[in-house]
């Protein structure tokens, strides 16, 4: 293998092959990049069994071949260097890598010991933009489980579905405690972008690294391989690939509630401040957080014997009776974080029914959290 190419273009695409290396596992060769120069381009590629990620580079292929080198050592050198040419030589003694004032030799493991990241694209299932991808599964995978022993709730169900505009999609995702769903139906000259009848659970590391990985104003094409049970996410030079969870995710449908008692509509930032300020003092008693809807506000508060209480009142526009729910504060947390939207309404139906957070206007999302059971 003899490759040219600017040592900036390589710098640029190994950030992103490197999520996808292992640093744990037994088999050195998943530590590794491979490297793979054919018909006129430059593949980097790298896998830990769970995801596997490849990029293209633009380069000048002088012979084309492959090879497996260090990725650790080869990203942390490519950092270090000044942009410039340079060029890629495989040798009897590894893979050479020549610039205008550096020279290193890399030790190699045969390209034949790489895993197959993928083997066939599949069937194309759906095509996704960048921004959907961000805001949509961005609004539901922190929802996910962590627990792996729980299978089906560590990945995000992506389903078909049908509304009054069109087709679209429908993400969820549940950790048992909280549920966030959101749904995104296109436009009637947008229906081809989703295949009916789409039902998967992707695992929500899968789902992270597309939205961290993904390039702006391109759109995402999504393969599946019903064979290999995998998907696939391809954009332009970047290809990411992982297993679908075989698991059936819980009837979710069944715990969200079709009415409320209390509503109240406050803004996000500021229920966001107020909720940090109390879980200074609540982080000694799991965490729980207060919430009284009264007349026209909201009250936050917490209280821990050994520390002290906070209480801090948010305006808001509120509607039904007065009520009082607990809530473990980092679990609001997350949903006034990662949502961008600063209008939010709030309903609940007594303290011991699931709360729901929604946003103001917006029927496509909604997020459901457990209470948590308080003495008087």
């Amino acid at each position: 293998m003899i490759v040219q190419l600017l040592s900036e273009n390589l710098q640029n695409k190994l950030g992103l092959v490197s999520h996808a290396t292992s640093t744990r596992s037994q088999l050195p060769i998943l530590s590794n990049f491979l490297i793979k120069a054919k018909e006129g381009k430059l593949y980097i590629s790298a896998t830990d069994l769970e995801i596997g990620i490849e990029v293209q580079i633009q380069a000048k292929i002088e012979e084309e071949g492959s090879i497996t080198v260090p990725a650790k050592t080869f990203l942390e050198l490519l950092n270090n260097i000044p942009s410039g040419k340079i060029s890629l030589n495989t040798t009897k003694e590894g893979l050479e890598l020549k610039g205008e004032k550096i020279k290193t030799l890399f030790q190699t493991i045969p390209s034949e010991e790489f895993p197959k990241i993928y083997e066939e694209k599949g069937e194309k299932v759906m095509m996704i933009k960048k921004e959907d991808i961000v805001n949509d599964f961005g609004k539901v995978v922190f929802a996910a489980g962590q627990d792996q022993s729980r299978t089906a709730l560590s990945g995000v169900l992506v389903e078909s579905a049908v509304g009054e505009d069109g087709l679209g999609f429908l993400f969820v995702a549940t950790d048992g405690y909280r549920l966030s769903l959101k749904k995104n139906i296109a436009k009637e000259e947008k229906t081809k972008k989703i295949k009916e009848g789409v039902s998967m659970l992707v695992p929500a590391r899968v789902v992270r690294e597309i939205i961290s990985i993904s390039k702006d104003g391109e759109d995402v094409e999504v393969y599946v391989s019903k064979e290999k049970n995998q998907i696939m996410f391809c954009q332009e030079e970047i290809t990411l690939v992982g297993r679908l969870i075989e698991a059936e995710f819980p009837d979710y449908k069944k715990i969200i509630p079709q009415d409320f008692s209390t509503k109240a509509s406050f803004n996000r930032e500021e229920m966001l401040r107020a909720v940090r300020a109390c879980y200074v003092f609540s982080k000694e008693t799991a965490g729980i957080v207060k919430i009284s809807v009264l007349k026209n506000k909201v009250v936050v508060s917490a209280n821990t014997p050994s520390v002290g209480e906070n209480t801090i009142e948010v305006e808001a526009k509120t509607q039904g009776e007065e009520n009082e729910i607990a809530f473990n504060a980092r679990y609001l947390l997350d949903i006034l974080s990662n949502v961008e939207e600063e209008g939010i309404a709030f309903e609940m139906t007594g303290p011991l029914n699931p709360g729901v957070f929604k946003i103001e206007n917006d029927n496509s999302f909604l997020h459901l959290i457990m209470p948590i059971r308080v003495q008087a």
